[in-house]
């Protein structure tokens, strides 16, 4: 590169099957001249704790404080999150919804990097595939290639605000797709989709037989006329896994704590064995530590 940012050539390893976008960052943060005072801008992962202008409330850090010196959550939570968490965190999500979740639809997980990474596990079997954005996050196509599970991109249409192609949705399913994922507000892109859009999105995943995961861990933070709109609102025409966390909205990325919801008003995420999956992945799974679900 020219300027002296890399000073050598970056040697690839061209014989792995796949090369990942983290993979490539890596490679060039390893030969950037450290003697060069110019300032590297991150395009990756979204920490605004990097930025002193942004902070938490103080609210939440005196809750913190108050559950590790009241010295009653040095143990072992449930792994799928404490009661009170679960129940918080549906009460939180049902205010946007026009029917209630309970806590019983709440899994509490280690960000909501371990979340899409549940969504995908619990849906992974020979032969499927599943539909993804581009551009897209890049965890989804990792986590995708560690569950042998097919990718087929969709492309977000730029000329109309990065909305889905929905005609190339319905033209890569088929009977072994099992999800499609949106991620709403956008990232990268910044898109906010429409209540239209997000009714037509639910529409054509109900004719395709499939489910939604919708990635909203940047929800409410949004600019502009138009407003966050959760896919939940459509769980009634077709079953939604709506992922999230504290990390962006909170200003707290570090500490960890997302969550895995059954937007399904229709219940077919409660059957008991469905409900029995989720639980015994879940009991594998590390979650935050217990003081922070307070």
């Amino acid at each position: 590169m020219e300027n002296g940012a890399v000073n050598q050539q970056i040697p690839v390893d061209t014989t792995s099957a796949t090369i990942t976008i983290k993979g490539i960052l890596s490679l060039l943060l390893q030969n950037v001249d450290e003697n060069d005072n110019k300032r590297l801008i991150s395009l990756g992962m979204g920490d605004p704790t990097a930025y002193s202008c942004f902070h938490t409330t103080q609210v939440a850090q005196e809750a913190v404080v108050d559950a590790i010196q009241s010295d009653k959550f040095n143990g072992y939570a449930p792994t799928v999150g404490l009661p009170q968490t679960r129940r918080a965190i549906a009460e939180y999500l049902s205010r946007d919804l026009p029917y209630k979740l309970t806590s019983d639809d709440v899994f509490v997980t280690s960000g909501c990097t371990q979340a899409i990474d549940v969504a995908l596990a619990m849906l992974t079997r020979p032969g499927a595939n599943i539909l993804l954005p581009r551009p897209c996050f890049p965890i989804y196509e990792l986590c995708s290639a560690f569950r042998h599970l097919e990718v087929r991109h969709f492309d977000l249409l730029q000329e109309n605000a990065w909305e889905v192609d929905l005609d190339a949705v319905e033209a890569l399913a088929d009977h072994n797709t099992v999800a499609m994922v949106i991620i709403n507000p956008g990232n990268p892109c910044g898109n906010v989709y429409s209540y239209q859009h997000l009714e037509k999105i639910a529409e054509t995943a109900k004719k395709l037989r499939i489910l939604v995961i919708a990635d909203e861990v940047y929800g409410h933070l949004a600019f502009g006329g138009k407003p966050f709109v959760p896919m939940g609102v459509f769980g009634s025409t077709v079953p939604v896994l709506t992922l999230g966390s504290l990390s962006k909205r909170w200003i707290v990325p570090g500490w960890r704590l997302g969550w895995f919801v059954t937007s399904d008003p229709c219940g077919m995420f409660r059957k008991p064995k469905v409900v029995e999956r989720i639980k015994k992945y879940f009991d594998i799974l590390g979650g935050p530590a217990t003081f922070i679900q307070l």
